[in-house]
């Protein structure tokens, strides 16, 4: 189970972005999180989810 809940580091890097940048996206609601004692964390399968929905509305020629 504990590779199925990812930290900010782990979803930067798995995002291939900078910390603070995928910080930004989660408070944002872009990237789709929640917060446990005021530490983001994410599940993996929502990003798989969210990386496969943004890359068909890009092929679909729809905005992100």
């Amino acid at each position: 189970m504990t590779d199925e809940i990812l930290t900010i580091r782990e979803v930067a890097e798995l995002l291939k972005l900078n910390e603070k940048t995928a910080y930004k996206l989660a408070l944002a609601g872009e990237i789709p999180g929640f917060k446990v004692g005021g530490s983001w964390r994410f599940e993996r399968q929502a990003i798989a989810s969210w990386i496969k929905r943004k890359v068909e509305e890009q092929q679909n020629g729809r905005p992100t």
